[in-house]
């Protein structure tokens, strides 16, 4: 189960958190592996939340890359035969949680154990138990205890047996494990456009590092880790499905296929307002896409690197 699995590295990251820049803290039981909030974090604590988050059903990595190309240094690569759990599965950040005086977007193995979204009953992706279950939350402040209530029961488990780690998207280890999300975002597009996710076996897919915000602006680095993705990643699939399937949907993965790319993303986001429901929601995706078919042995790239719109989202001014 991943849920297991995942609470395996969980707790070997906990008993080393102050090697990863980490502090590990109990909220209303629950415990909380802190990699950003009140904590420095690491590229090594990204690394963790990340595999956390596709419930260690992945390789992830932090690779060198072409600056002249991606304007960083650093690209995160991510691997893995398990596309489908990894990531619409576990990685997806599908649940806001929201409780009277907490807010943060929730990703991880534990939206498995919820199993109220769309997705997951679409897929027939689920898990129960009496735990321990896994989660990731993005926010800039610790969950309350009514946030870890509210958790709890949602999964149908006691506080005490949540396992949670939280960063903000500003923070190293929290902009580390947005930008592993590049097969993430593809697969969810993939399901959108009503490809048959389950006939992709494997995948991999790089997405630049991007610098740090400047402290205390989320929008900032909410731009910066959305333009990694939108303009920087790149996957690849392997697909047990048949030209025409592919055909129907190749040329639409990328974000180019959006009415809102061509622009940095906190451009975008300040023009709605910074409301996220009101960008096309056809903009979330890899730049490029590349698909193998393991029937035909035909392949597929469709989409581009934007080396110019990083660099403004990038480098500063």
């Amino acid at each position: 189960m991943v849920n297991e699995l995942a609470t395996e590295l969980f707790l070997k990251s906990a008993a080393r958190a102050s090697q990863l820049g980490c502090r590990v803290e109990s909220v209303a039981g629950a415990q909380i592996l802190d990699a950003g909030v009140n904590t420095r974090g690491s590229l090594q604590a990204g690394r963790v939340l990340a595999q956390l988050c596709m419930g260690t059903l992945a390789e992830i990595a932090l690779l060198p890359a072409d600056p002249a190309v991606l304007v960083s240094n650093n690209q995160v690569h991510v691997q893995t035969d398990h596309p489908v759990m990894a990531c619409l599965g576990s990685q997806y950040a599908g649940w806001p949680v929201s409780a009277d005086d907490y807010f943060a977007m929730g990703s991880g193995p534990m939206r498995l154990c919820r199993g109220r979204e769309e997705t997951l009953k679409q897929l027939n992706l689920s898990e129960s138990g009496a735990g321990p279950i896994v989660g990731i939350l993005e926010s800039e402040s610790l969950p309350t205890a009514s946030a870890i209530e509210l958790i709890a029961q949602q999964c149908g488990v006691s506080t005490t047996a949540l396992r949670l780690a939280i960063a903000p998207s500003t923070c190293i280890a929290g902009s580390y494990q947005v930008v592993a999300r590049s097969i993430e975002t593809a697969m969810h597009k993939l399901h959108e456009l009503n490809f048959d996710v389950t006939k992709i076996t494997s995948a991999t897919g790089t997405a630049p590092l991007p610098p740090p915000a400047k402290t205390g602006d989320t929008v900032g680095g909410i731009g910066r880790t959305n333009d990694a993705m939108l303009y920087g990643a790149t996957v690849t699939f392997w697909t047990d499905a048949t030209d025409e399937e592919i055909e129907r949907v190749a040329s639409d993965i990328p974000s180019c296929a959006s009415r809102d790319y061509g622009r940095p993303f906190a451009n975008i986001f300040k023009d709605y307002e910074y409301d996220f429901y009101k960008v096309d929601p056809l903009l979330f995706s890899p730049a490029s896409v590349t698909i193998h078919s393991l029937q035909s042995g035909h392949s597929w790239t469709h989409g581009r690197i934007e080396t110019d719109i990083l660099r403004q989202s990038f480098v500063s001014q």
